[in-house]
């Protein structure tokens, strides 16, 4: 796709053949078959116009009242009464019918909305003009189609500038998720911000603490997930005034002081830790990233952050509670908070060694591994510190394949039971006691891992 062009607003201008997949231009040639207007909106526009990937998820918007879509298509699922059809998935399509919207006062949504309107009234509805342009084909069997930008969209990425569409405050007093998708989507794509649009963003941040904190989190799981860089955003956020209502455990970060190779504060650590982590293959790893160092705003002592990782172990737990991150999500992230401030020495013995994989019983290591390379990079550890990590992981991986059976399932020789019929042991926590000290000695010598030696090992209590 060619780059943006200039163009006055309302202008439709040709496009480039598209390349959609076949399920989006059988669900807009049914609608035209079927005397129905419909169009790409939202994000795929955009992205079409600026000539990236074609997204997961498409949008349609069209003329046909939603009984009309839901009658179009075997399996239709009408989602809400917004007007919203979802047409199976691997892409899925939502297709939404034109609508007006009334006022929203509940600062997310209209408390009333009118069908039957125009494409360019539905579009007026949107946030940003970036979001607000439809692809309108006019030859599906050539892919052909024309841009519907009523408010300079198209220049306005041309410009790379985010302005919000008709009056900012009113845009923003609809809903206040749109102060942090407006730090997401200036982040993401590069764009400075419409200084009207900027300062009703400040005057309005705020405003953010209404929203609820499963779409915070959602916004945040896509700037994490979608920015190649999402420093730029966060940056953003902060300069705005949203940092602080929306993570203000990470905007405390801002001027404590650190030593490191490379400039800056805790903060400007996290988010280089942050840019350097790869979505591929630990989608967690960012997560991790932006919370790992949590715990420095309040354990700075004599130039050291005593026992930070426990804190921020903590201090990420609540954070998570409070985005309601899924349980499984937010245990490996803080599993590896917890555990990432090991001080790997190569004259570790294999004991050692055997220890440490121990200590991790609970952690997920592919995970904490992960963050200690991003840590160090953002730290400017450089290759020396690569290589280290690189030793630890070589020696484990070693003593693993060993020891896989004590080392992985910390399956001894005995178990509670031989201690109870050979020794005579009551049930009771004195078992458990006993299986963790034989533990300890099997890890220090896996030669004892054996039935007769740990019996004898066991009466010595």
């Amino acid at each position: 796709m060619a780059s943006p062009s200039a163009g006055d607003p309302g202008e439709r201008d040709e496009l480039p053949h598209p390349v959609l997949p076949e399920r989006v231009v059988g669900v807009l040639r049914s609608l035209a078959d079927a005397g129905h207007e419909a169009a790409l909106v939202g994000g795929s526009v955009r992205d079409l116009v600026l000539g990236q990937a074609p997204p997961d998820n498409w949008d349609v918007a069209t003329s046909a009242l939603p009984e009309q879509v839901v009658a179009l298509f075997a399996g239709a699922t009408w989602e809400n009464r917004f007007g919203t059809v979802t047409i199976g998935a691997h892409p899925a399509v939502e297709i939404t019918s034109y609508r007006a919207e009334g006022d929203y006062a509940d600062r997310r949504r209209p408390s009333d909305v009118r069908f039957g309107v125009t494409l360019d009234e539905d579009l007026a509805r949107r946030d940003f003009t970036i979001n607000a342009m439809a692809w309108l084909p006019t030859d599906l069997g050539a892919v052909t189609g024309r841009l519907v930008d009523p408010f300079g969209g198209r220049q306005d990425l041309a410009d790379r500038l985010l302005r919000a569409v008709g009056a900012p405050r009113d845009r923003f007093a609809e809903d206040a998720l749109r102060l942090v998708r407006a730090a997401r989507f200036a982040g993401r794509f590069g764009l400075s911000l419409d200084p009207a649009t900027e300062a009703a963003i400040v005057e309005l941040a705020p405003t953010v603490a209404s929203v609820s904190q499963e779409r915070i989190r959602d916004e945040l799981f896509r700037m994490l997930s979608l920015d190649p860089a999402p420093s730029g955003a966060l940056r953003l956020m902060e300069r705005l005034g949203l940092l602080r209502v929306v993570l203000p455990e990470l905007a405390v970060l801002r001027g404590v002081p650190q030593e490191k190779a490379l400039p800056g504060d805790a903060l400007d650590h996290t988010l280089r830790a942050v840019d350097a982590a790869p979505t591929e293959p630990e989608p967690d790893l960012r997560l991790a990233a932006l919370l790992h160092d949590l715990g420095k705003a309040t354990t700075l002592r004599d130039g050291h952050f005593i026992g930070h990782e426990k804190v921020g172990a903590e201090l990420a737990a609540s954070v998570m509670r409070r985005l309601r991150v899924p349980r499984a999500t937010a245990d490996r992230v803080v599993g590896a908070i917890r555990h990432h401030m090991y001080d790997y020495d190569p004259a570790w013995t294999d004991a050692a060694v055997r220890r440490f994989i121990q200590r991790l019983h609970r952690v997920d290591r592919s995970l904490l591994f992960a963050l200690r390379r991003v840590d160090n990079a953002a730290s400017g550890v450089g290759a020396a510190g690569d290589a280290n990590q690189a030793e630890l992981e070589g020696r484990m991986a070693a003593q693993l394949a060993a020891e896989p059976g004590l080392l992985v399932h910390r399956r001894l020789a005995i178990d509670g039971h031989d201690l109870q019929r050979e020794l005579g042991m009551e049930p009771g926590p004195q078992i458990g006691e006993t299986l963790e000290r034989l533990t300890e000695l099997v890890i220090d010598d896996p030669a004892l891992n054996q039935r007769s030696v740990l019996l004898d090992l066991a009466r010595q209590r």
